[in-house]
C-alpha cells in the first residue's frame, strides 16, 4: 500500500523518529515521508516509531491508500530535490 506519514516531535526526539522513518520511506519534506509498504512493514514500523514517541506528546498521521490507488501529489513553491539515499 501507498503511505504518506507526518509527524510532529518534540525536537529532542525528531533525529530519532527521522532516522526511523528513513528506514521505511522517501523523505520528501522536513517531517513528511511517503512510499510504499506491506502490512508487514507497516506493523514494523509501526512498532519502531511507538518506540521513539512520547505518547503524551508527540503525534504521527499515517495516511494509507490501498493498492492499486494512485494519490496525487501537488507540489507548489520550491521544490525538493528527489532523495538519493533510498534502501
Amino acid at each position: 500500500m501507498y503511505v504518506v506519514v507526518v509527524y510532529d516531535t518534540l525536537a529532542e526526539r525528531n533525529p530519532k523518529i527521522l532516522r526511523t522513518c528513513r528506514k521505511y520511506l522517501h523523505h520528501v519534506q522536513r517531517s513528511v515521508f511517503e512510499g510504499h509498504l506491506s502490512d508487514a512493514q507497516l506493523r514494523r514500523f509501526h512498532s519502531n516509531v511507538e518506540d521513539v514517541l512520547d505518547l503524551s506528546y508527540d503525534s504521527v498521521l499515517v495516511y494509507t491508500f490501498p493498492p492499486g490507488a494512485i494519490p496525487q501529489r501537488l507540489e507548489w513553491g520550491a521544490v525538493e530535490p528527489v532523495p538519493s539515499d533510498i534502501l
